[in-house]
């Protein structure tokens, strides 16, 4: 139980949260909610005991073990099983006493180490951390690279699975979700509902904190409240609260009607596409909640395009990939894509499969190694990446910046476009280097919208973004005239964005005969929402993907003979360490020696065999 009592937090001069009276009781899995500089990643590290309260209690129980996502982005030599391994200290110190002992041939020693593995379930230890990094999309042939090899991206889900390896009765997980495609979402959402501590969640992602969340702590106006249930219910409770306050009626109606717009317009779409049907269930989220949206700050809107042809862009053929010294690597193959107005396309398929390079290949920056790219000549492509983000030239104001692309337009014009992207008066004007991530993909964003674009390419659009402008942002691609091509992890975005689906997976492009429940079904049928899933193209920092493997037909017997051998492996590797775990076979050296010896050949032997079960799988 974690009890807050009048409890306040500052950060410098500025009041975060004051005043709160609650209790979290053991076993709940808690969203955090609320506006970027609520103080939301402030009260985890209170909770941490990073920070103190400036008034009031904290109250903890006494030898909580707490896990958190490291921030620091690791860059060692160890093997990154290794690291995953050393989120659980206890078990990786006793997995590295016995190895030591048995070097030195201590028998007495290693006798204390298995005794002390048996205590702390070690023996499977590696299994569980092969295990995680598989759900996060590590392949096996990529469990044994050092840490250091690894992209940002890849190294914050490392310190993702080792949060998830370290024993806890408290885990605070904070926007956990960033740098995970789809595939590795819908795995951490089974992992979190198996965890049987208490969860307090920080995300951005309505329709994870819907599936996770037995409750929801908003954090508003310095204050925070307890809600009971998920995010929707959440939303649908607070909506009431407002109401009960009388919050602006004319405010209220206005947003019914937008509101009631947006509705219409997608059910009218639904009923052409059974890929659509899923939007209808979660628009059905949204019903009487007009009162929260009408709270909300931010609303955007995407201009209309100054022309918009009705065939804006194909790939005949194609062949997506890469010039190397060696040749070509080919990522996707005969691949035959392409958009009109009004088209609203989804992607799916893990991280590496090919999604980034397909849409760096309808934008024209990654020429095609063969084929043909058709693009009608009044194309004007509106494109959003990570690199957009981080090409925002520092020291320079969003006033700048639309200077630098019209530089005879009034500044007038520029605030009055700013200001409905939520940088009203002097905010125009500031430096971009105090900016927060999400105002600074807002910005981006805000760019691209200026150039009024018939084709909007949008790579994660919502990173760093919070949920206000994500639904914002739902909600201007809504009323978008263009065609959409989006890669994103959010499936509420995507899910209401979205006519239909293609996956990129194996090196091809095809469509996708579902909504997004069905393919989070199909993912768990193939075994990927559990322990084992596709694994993505190799993650090597600065290097592009490898070519993905053709699919093989697997011998049903050849399978079921692997499954069979490694359950033999397991079960006498299990009957020599039960027997070296007893005191009394150390009075037998020469034995002793022996059965270490099996012991390392039995392991490297089901290593070996597991390796090939998984391969097979995935096959």
């Amino acid at each position: 139980m974690i009890s807050f009592k009048n409890f306040a937090l500052r950060r410098g001069e500025r009041l975060l949260l004051s005043d709160v009276d609650l209790t979290l009781h053991s076993g709940w899995r808690a969203g955090v909610v609320g506006r970027n500089g609520a103080g939301k990643s402030s009260l985890f590290a209170a909770v941490r005991g990073e920070v103190e309260a400036d008034r009031g209690d904290l109250d903890l129980p006494n030898r909580l073990r707490v896990a958190s996502i490291a921030q620091e982005l690791p860059s060692l030599p160890d093997p990154a099983i290794e690291f995953v391994l050393g989120g659980d200290a206890a078990v990786a110190g006793v997995l590295k006493a016995e190895a030591d002992a048995m070097a030195a041939e201590d028998w007495e020693a290693v006798a204390e180490a298995h005794v002390r593995m048996a205590e702390l379930g070690a023996y499977d230890a590696s299994a569980r951390a092969g295990k995680l990094l598989h759900g996060l999309g590590f392949p096996a042939e990529t469990h044994q690279r050092a840490v250091a090899t690894f992209s940002g991206g890849w190294r914050v889900r490392l310190n993702l699975a080792r949060a998830l390896m370290t024993p806890s009765d408290l885990l605070l997980l904070d926007e956990p979700t960033n740098h995970l495609d789809l595939d590795a979402v819908l795995w951490l959402e089974q992992w979190l509902l198996k965890y049987p501590g208490t969860l307090l969640l920080i995300s951005h992602d309505r329709e994870f904190l819907d599936n996770v969340c037995t409750h929801t702590l908003h954090l508003h106006g310095g204050g925070a409240k307890l809600y009971t249930g998920n995010f929707t219910a959440f939303e649908r409770q607070r909506a009431e609260q407002l109401r009960l306050q009388q919050i602006t009626h004319e405010k209220t109606q206005a947003e019914r009607a937008h509101l009631q717009k947006f509705i219409d317009r997608f059910k009218a779409s639904a009923a052409k596409a059974k890929q659509a049907q899923s939007r209808v269930k979660r628009l059905a989220k949204l019903a009487d909640t007009e009162a929260v949206r009408a709270e909300r700050e931010v609303r955007i809107d995407f201009p209309q395009p100054l022309k918009l042809p009705h065939a804006l862009l194909r790939i005949n053929d194609g062949v997506c990939g890469y010039p190397s010294a060696d040749g070509q690597v080919v990522i996707l193959d005969k691949v035959g894509f392409g958009l009109e107005a009004g088209d609203r396309i989804g992607l799916l398929g893990p991280n590496g499969a090919g999604k980034s390079t397909l849409v760096k290949s309808l934008v024209g920056d990654l020429p095609l190694l063969a084929g043909e790219r058709y693009a009608h000549p009044d194309l004007r492509i509106g494109y959003f990446a990570q690199h957009t983000v981080e090409s925002l030239v520092a020291g320079t104001s969003p006033i700048d910046h639309l200077r630098e692309l019209s530089p005879n337009v009034a500044t007038q014009a520029f605030r009055d476009f700013l200001g409905k992207w939520s940088f009203p008066g002097d905010r125009a004007f500031e430096s971009i280097d105090g900016f927060s991530g999400g105002e600074r993909a807002r910005l981006a964003l805000a760019l691209i919208a200026w150039l009024q674009p018939n084709v909007l390419l949008l790579d994660e659009p919502t990173n760093h973004l919070d949920l206000e402008m994500r639904e914002a942002l739902a909600e201007a691609l809504s009323d978008f005239p263009g065609a959409i091509v989006l890669v994103s992890h959010d499936r509420h975005l995507i899910g209401l964005v979205s006519d239909i689906y293609w996956r990129v997976a194996d090196g091809k492009v095809v469509p996708f005969d579902g909504d997004l429940d069905e393919y989070a079904a199909w993912l768990r049928a193939r075994g990927n929402a559990g322990e084992l899933r596709t694994p993505a193209a190799t993650p090597v920092a600065e290097a592009p993907p490898a070519p993905p493997a053709p699919r093989t037909k697997v011998n049903p017997h050849r399978l079921q003979k692997v499954e069979t051998r490694v359950s033999e492996l397991a079960a006498e590797l299990a009957r020599i360490e039960a027997t070296l775990a007893d005191p009394a076979t150390y009075a037998d050296g020469p034995r002793v020696a022996e059965l270490g010896q099996q012991q390392a050949a039995l392991r490297d032997e089901l290593e070996t065999a597991e390796a090939e079960l998984l391969a097979l799988y995935d096959a």
